[in-house]
């Protein structure tokens, strides 16, 4: 069963995906600014061609706007 997956990630991929943090937060994901942004830590991942960048390197931080 696949269902629809935000920002072209695939679904598989979608429904395991968590933040690196610490606490490994749930994403909530922008279509508009293509990001996943957790739900505990505030940090934003960019999203590149379907690809999630799940770096804490790459990753915008609340603050850094």
């Amino acid at each position: 069963m696949s269902t629809a997956a935000p920002l072209g990630l695939d679904p598989a991929l979608w429904a395991i995906l968590a933040c690196p943090c610490a606490a490994h937060g749930d994403l909530i994901a922008d279509e508009q600014a293509k990001t996943l942004t957790c739900k505990v830590c505030g940090a934003a991942f960019p999203v590149r061609d379907g690809i999630a960048v799940m770096l804490m390197d790459e990753a915008v931080k609340p603050g850094q706007g």
